[in-house]
């Protein structure tokens, strides 16, 4: 738990859950039991209002009444929520960049921005970058990281066959959020630090040079 009101709530999102679906392991499934119920009239389930991939960790934003669940998803439509996460990619980039490009016939735009950059002996280049959708289309990040030849290390779907990472899942994690509150009008910027394995990887590559 990273932050919660009557209103809404902030959690970490860990790797190898979906958010929602048909499945009974779902974050949605179990807010209710982890999350304080609401004293206000109109507490509903809590329900998340955006997604994040099966395989990616970090932040998730979560509505725990009507009121809430229908601002939040109007900050969504209305780019009033700023996202940020991180990846860990391979191959040479730029020091930043941007990629626009259609994704099932809509525009998307992600910026990049490069923190760090490390030789690996397996990798050739592995890098930490900072990643700001714009928009938020289904594996938007993932698909754009791969069509600049710079996919995310431990992605199977969108990565290099031959330099998959198995069984150590994917280095994409939602870092942060920043809006405006929309019932106490107080600035949030909320944090999900990175998990142990992106920390893991830089440090035992910087060991081993």
């Amino acid at each position: 738990m990273l932050f919660e009101d009557e209103h809404l709530a902030v959690i970490h999102k860990p790797a190898g859950i979906l958010v929602s679906g048909n499945s009974f392991k779902t974050i949605a499934n179990s807010l209710s039991q982890n999350l304080k119920p609401s004293n206000l009239p109109d507490a509903t389930k809590p329900q998340p209002v955006h997604r994040l991939d099966y395989a990616t960790t970090g932040i998730l934003l979560v509505g725990k009444t009507s009121s809430s669940i229908r601002a939040l998803n109007k900050m969504f439509e209305d780019k009033k929520i700023k996202k940020t996460y991180y990846a860990i990619t391979i191959g040479e980039m730029k020091q930043q960049g941007q990629v626009v490009s259609e994704i099932d016939g809509k525009k998307s735009q992600s910026d990049y921005f490069l923190r760090e950059s490390v030789s690996s002996k397996r990798f050739g280049i592995l890098n930490l970058v900072r990643l700001e959708p714009k928009t938020g289309r289904r594996h938007q990040l993932r698909k754009h990281l791969s069509s600049i030849g710079n996919p995310i290390l431990g992605d199977k779907e969108y990565g290099i066959d031959k330099l998959i990472l198995n069984g150590k899942g994917l280095y994409l994690h939602a870092y942060s959020l920043e809006f405006i509150h929309p019932f106490t009008n107080k600035k949030m910027c909320l944090v999900d630090e990175f998990p142990g394995r992106i920390k893991k990887i830089f440090i035992q590559i910087k060991k081993e040079k």
